[in-house]
């Protein structure tokens, strides 16, 4: 997954960096600024999670989403 992709499927979703941030557990939005700017890796766990969400997954836990369904595949 590019920076680019990643970026893509993050304003898709609607969420801010802060806010994706805070679904990825990191404590700062400057990963995912670092991450959407190529200075940080995208791990395979975050592109699997970032795919999924692409894919319709709505975490149960979300709180930024409203009240999207929640998919379970």
């Amino acid at each position: 997954m590019t920076p680019a992709e990643f970026r893509f499927i993050r304003k898709g979703l609607g969420l801010s960096q802060r806010a994706m941030a805070a679904q990825l557990g990191y404590a700062h939005a400057m990963r995912v600024t670092e991450i959407e700017a190529g200075k940080m890796a995208i791990t395979p766990q975050v592109e699997r999670l970032m795919i999924a969400y692409r894919s319709g997954y709505v975490p149960h836990d979300s709180t930024e989403r409203g009240s999207a369904p929640h998919s379970t595949s």
